[in-house]
């Protein structure tokens, strides 16, 4: 079982959005050298909505083998089009990840009948590793801990990330299904309290970051060390806050080019961190010590 800090990672792009493979591979040895426990591409935070499908599975294959079996690699795989996310999952098994992370269909809105059979489908077709995501604040669909439960039962579906950041919730989806999956934050902000209440890890945009404080925190966190993993969740905290004051990811872009990781490349329609918020964004890297 994966568990941990899984870091959301960032897609490194030119000034003119293009893919920046040297940069891309800079990111991958900056987790490897700080401990981070497994590297999730192309997902929401590594711009899957702007990449399209050859320049997807790209970004998932040169993780795969820059990463040469060191940590675990998890490829976001999920569309709103089930024969898409088959499609999808079907290539990163071919390329090798560990596991895939599969977000629930966007914009059209299916029942939880819906949500089930999707998901299930694509267990079916794919023998992979397969991770439900939860984040109905992007997506405008919410599953239920109900179908979470139902989907539990499919052999390779070994776990879900949970972004609603409501922890009663969380923790009820944890007593539900926390003996046969692995229930994962996907909120930073709620994350410590998550894992301590019997999540296996977080699936983090600050780990991008911070790599070595977030995977210090979920560590202690595991191991049930509460107060040393809160202090480390209250140093990061303006920095969990600060990094969505516009939509992710284009804060964690930002703040990855001003520690001189990355460039300014992001692709419409996103666009770069508004100047009215990098004051913001500076003053919480500087705080919590990544500049």
């Amino acid at each position: 079982m994966i568990s941990g800090s899984l870091v959301a990672l960032a897609t490194p792009m030119n000034p003119d959005g293009a893919l920046d493979w040297e940069r891309l591979d800079g990111l991958v040895d900056f987790h490897l050298k700080n401990g981070t426990d497994a590297i999730v591409a192309v997902g929401t935070t590594g711009e899957s909505a702007t990449l399209n499908p050859d320049e997807h599975c790209a970004v998932i294959r040169r993780v795969v083998e820059r990463v040469n079996g060191r940590i675990s690699v998890i490829a976001g795989t999920g569309a709103n089009s089930t024969t898409e996310a088959i499609d999808l999952t079907r290539e990163a098994k071919h390329i090798g990840v560990d596991a895939c992370l599969l977000v629930t269909p966007y914009y059209n809105k299916p029942t939880q009948e819906g949500l089930y059979l999707h998901y299930k489908a694509i267990a079916e077709a794919v023998d992979v590793d397969q991770i439900l995501y939860n984040v109905p604040g992007r997506t405008a669909v919410d599953m239920l801990n109900k179908t979470v439960v139902r989907l539990a039962d499919i052999p390779n579906i070994t776990g879900v990330k949970d972004a609603t950041g409501d922890l009663a919730r969380g923790k009820e989806l944890i007593q539900l299904v926390g003996d046969r999956i692995a229930v994962y934050s996907g909120d930073d902000a709620t994350a410590v309290e998550l894992i301590l209440l019997g999540a296996k890890g977080n699936i983090s945009v600050t780990a991008n970051v911070l790599p070595k404080d977030m995977a210090d925190m979920c560590r202690l966190a595991l191991a049930g060390n509460a107060d040393d993993a809160r202090l480390i969740d209250q140093r990061l905290a303006s920095l969990n806050s600060k990094l969505f004051v516009e939509a992710n990811p284009i804060p964690v872009k930002w703040a990855l080019q001003q520690m001189g990781l990355i460039q300014d490349g992001i692709r419409l329609p996103l666009t770069p961190l508004s100047q009215m918020y990098h004051q913001d964004v500076l003053g919480a890297l500087k705080s919590a010590g990544a500049l």
